[in-house]
């Protein structure tokens, strides 16, 4: 049975951390902790939290229907993409430019077809949308979506402080090399402490006209990201958690305020008398909630 879209529009506001560890390496600058240049703050790019919140529902969701994820790890796309082309009827054996353009000819509503089918299929491309378009050569397109869930990248609340650590291992590589050293060394990048804060949108309007992305998708949405590290701790990311998600729900598809307006509600300061934080505990996080326009309320997970 096919779900009704979500009717509300949100904004939302994501603050984690990590101790000792690098929450997301830049392969540009060795794998060191991503940082604006100009003020010393963490990043973390929306396509690293996306990964995370993909595997959760990858994980919890496994095998069931309508929740298979489309950017997977050794899986490539076009694996996905035919899907939707075998689903409709057409020969794999002669999925080629002509068998398609024959069934464009017969089917003018094939492409819509195959969109819906990978909308259907696929959580990822239901949420944050995808470009389907690895068959481009032989008419093979799948189109384009754009997602009803958007974010932007996080950025820690104070500048981080990177630390390269050196490690060694006794493993010694190959005979020739134990034959002169018993160690072989290595380093390591990691902020000791970054509170970082992402914050993000979800339109009602493109999930009635695109995806159809339901009310059982966004409280999923909700769970992957408050739990989106606890099934990907590692040695190299340190501890890291999300601390506190702040959810806007308008009462309307097209929302009651300004995004940024719904932002500024949301304030991280310091407590007194701390210069260099360690932990969560040091900083106070407050949510003008009295002062919220109307047609909007506040709901917050920690």
């Amino acid at each position: 049975m096919k779900k009704e879209p979500i009717k509300n529009r949100y904004e939302f506001v994501i603050l984690f951390d990590v101790e000792n560890g690098n929450p997301n390496g830049d392969p540009d600058a060795g794998n060191m902790p991503r940082v604006d240049q100009e003020t010393g703050c963490g990043l973390v790019t929306d396509v690293c939290i996306k990964r995370k919140i993909r595997n959760y529902v990858e994980i919890v969701k496994e095998g069931e229907p309508g929740f298979d994820i489309y950017i997977k790890d050794s899986v490539p796309l076009n694996v996905s993409d035919k899907k939707a082309y075998l689903d409709y009827g057409l020969d794999e054996k002669k999925l080629d430019k002509d068998s398609v353009k024959a069934a464009k000819k017969k089917d003018d509503q094939l492409e819509l077809k195959l969109r819906d089918f990978m909308c259907r299929n696929f959580y990822d491309i239901r949420t944050f949308g995808a470009v389907m378009t690895t068959f481009t050569k032989a008419n093979l397109n799948n189109g384009q979506v754009r997602g009803p869930v958007q974010m932007g990248f996080a950025r820690s609340v104070d500048p981080i402080n990177q630390q390269e650590i050196t490690i060694t291992r006794v493993a010694i590589t190959t005979e020739e090399d134990a034959a002169k050293k018993t160690t072989e060394m290595g380093r390591k990048f990691i902020v000791p402490y970054g509170l970082y804060r992402m914050e993000g949108y979800v339109s009602a309007n493109l999930a009635r006209k695109t995806t159809g992305f339901s009310e059982e998708d966004l409280e999923l949405l909700w769970q992957a990201i408050y739990n989106m590290f606890e099934y990907d701790h590692s040695a190299a990311r340190g501890k890291m958690a999300v601390r506190k998600l702040i959810i806007f729900k308008h009462d309307s598809e097209l929302g009651n305020a300004p995004a940024h307006k719904l932002f500024e509600k949301v304030k991280i300061r310091k407590k007194e008398n701390v210069t260099v934080t360690r932990s969560y505990e040091e900083y106070i996080v407050s949510i003008d909630e009295s002062t919220l326009p109307e047609g909007v309320v506040c709901r917050i997970m920690e």
